[in-house]
């Protein structure tokens, strides 16, 4: 059973769809910290898995149905993250981002994103609730996968099942197409 948890850090909902597996939880404030809102998620949830879409990305119709396949096949990782397909504002594809997983990579690469990660609801899944400089801010993703592959499995899935908004107005996005480093 899915169930699609919507969380609201301040700004306002549009008119979603009547569906008696789609909750919505609006907070009263903007929190500036992108981890405490998927926490959040991720506590109104009894889920085996967890996935996160961020509002200005899609996932392919088969996204899920993808990383779950692999997630409950015999000797399954305990997460899964696949390629990203970015895209540039006019609707035309940039490239795809598609690298296996490596933790020590990850430490100072931007190779993954939550977009794409689906993993089990574990203890271990939360981001950290601590505030970051605006140089640091983007490593919360990163900062959680590294954090529960000290303990889990991670495994790529080289099927781009996620398009990902490439802006050039977002300070989360290398517009040049060099993966931050530091």
């Amino acid at each position: 059973d899915q169930v699609v948890v919507v969380v609201d850090d301040g700004a306002g909902l549009p008119g979603l769809p009547a569906d008696p597996r789609l909750f919505a939880v609006s907070l009263a404030r903007n929190t500036a910290t992108a981890g405490v809102v998927r926490n959040v998620g991720i506590r109104l949830t009894r889920s085996r898995y967890v996935a996160f879409l961020d509002d200005d990305n899609l996932w392919e119709p088969d996204h899920l149905e993808q990383a779950i396949a692999v997630l409950e096949s015999p000797g399954g990782p305990d997460a899964v993250y696949t390629a990203l397909r970015r895209m540039l504002p006019d609707g035309s594809e940039r490239d795809v981002l598609s690298v296996p997983f490596d933790r020590r990579r990850a430490a100072h690469e931007a190779f993954l994103d939550t977009n794409a990660f689906v993993a089990r609801r574990t203890r271990s899944l939360y981001f950290s609730r601590l505030r970051r400089t605006p140089e640091v801010l983007p490593r919360e993703d990163w900062e959680l996968v590294r954090r529960y592959a000290r303990r889990h499995e991670v495994r790529h899935v080289p099927r781009p099942t996620v398009r990902y908004l490439v802006n050039p107005e977002s300070f989360y996005t290398a517009w040049d197409g060099q993966t931050p480093t530091g």
